[in-house]
């Protein structure tokens, strides 16, 4: 596929958010009179704005193949200075190359399902929320006030009582259970508690597992019958790290920008396909259009998974009423890489 690049521009991106301010940068690929569009999620606010007023320094004007253009994002240094994590490289690769994929299906005047001979389908999504501390079912509430068909995947901490449990069941709309067991470095981390996933397990039987920490004897006993739900996301940055886990997983959360390469996320969508792992998409609490390119690619490839996808102000600590049930659709015959409305 052809790409003609003249400019690029960034623009910041601010939000409040329950656990922070959130900052990301709006990448926009300018070529042919039109615009192409991707997300930078990176979460540290200190390398958001470095980058933001660094400004558009690398010269990527010039007419491409999609291919080498990304080859040249890729061989790029797009920090300048070391990020505060090192997966952040990928968050940023990514802006540019969604950018790129929207621009240049912008100038061949297709859609993205077009170019990939895949039709999009109804996307199903989850809300994805934390309940606080000391925890409380009012998230879950509100939003089921919204919503009563919502479907939800919700953070588990150790002071989660047998009560709340209880109450949380009863509402019968928990899909997945996140023991957020991977982010030792994080604000967000759970420190890994056998009693906890033992009671979880039990109080949800049908739900998927995410991310608990296996590496710990009784840990790993508490979920020792229960592979075929445990799934995984925060490690989840290329073939190898599926190749790494533990046991084989039945799923697997596939964010593009954790992935990072046009090329790596197709290579791990083919790989998921032909060694029969599923797959659902998660969000980066994106502010922009990189919330609906990950609904999208949702759409074209694991529609009916409990896609942690649902509309922005989900994430907001009172989302509006009105906001579109699951599971979402759209007229997708609108040239490039975006959900249709972005």
């Amino acid at each position: 596929m052809q790409l003609e690049v003249t400019s690029y521009g960034l623009t910041p991106l601010v939000a409040e958010l329950p656990q922070a301010t959130r900052h990301c940068t709006l990448v926009a690929l300018n070529g042919g009179g039109l615009t192409g569009l991707g997300e930078d999620v990176t979460y540290e606010p200190t390398d958001q704005a470095a980058f933001q007023a660094a400004g558009p320094v690398h010269d990527l004007s010039g007419s491409w193949t999609l291919a080498s253009f990304c080859e040249l994002i890729e061989s790029l240094d797009l920090f300048g200075e070391p990020p505060s994590w090192d997966v952040y490289r990928n968050y940023r690769v990514w802006a540019f190359e969604s950018a790129a994929l929207d621009l240049a299906l912008r100038q061949a005047g297709l859609p993205l399902h077009r170019a990939l001979d895949r039709e999009p389908s109804p996307m199903r999504y989850v809300a994805s929320t934390r309940l606080g501390e000391p925890p409380s079912l009012d998230p879950v509430t509100r939003r089921l006030a919204l919503d009563p068909a919502l479907r939800f995947k919700l953070d588990a901490t150790s002071s989660w009582t047998p009560e709340l449990l209880a109450a949380l069941v009863a509402t019968r709309a928990v899909d997945s259970i996140d023991f957020k067991g991977l982010y030792p470095h994080n604000s967000v981390y759970q420190p890994p508690d056998p009693l906890l996933y033992r009671r979880v397990a039990a109080a949800f039987p049908d739900a998927w597992l995410e991310d608990p920490d296996l590496t710990h004897p009784e840990t790993a006993a508490a979920l020792s019958g229960e592979h075929e739900r445990i799934t995984w996301d925060a490690q989840i940055h290329s073939i190898d790290d599926i190749q790494a886990l533990p046991f084989k997983p039945s799923m697997v959360n596939i964010k593009p920008s954790r992935l990072g390469t046009l090329a790596g996320l197709l290579e791990t969508y083919d790989y998921c396909d032909r060694h029969a792992i599923g797959a659902y998409g998660g969000g980066q609490s994106e502010l922009s259009v990189g919330r609906g390119q990950a609904q999208y690619l949702a759409a074209l490839f694991h529609a009916d998974a409990p896609n942690d996808l649902a509309p922005a102000p989900y994430n907001l600590p009172d989302p509006p009423a009105g906001l579109p049930s699951s599971p979402l659709t759209a007229d997708f015959s609108e040239p490039g890489f975006r959900w249709p409305g972005d």
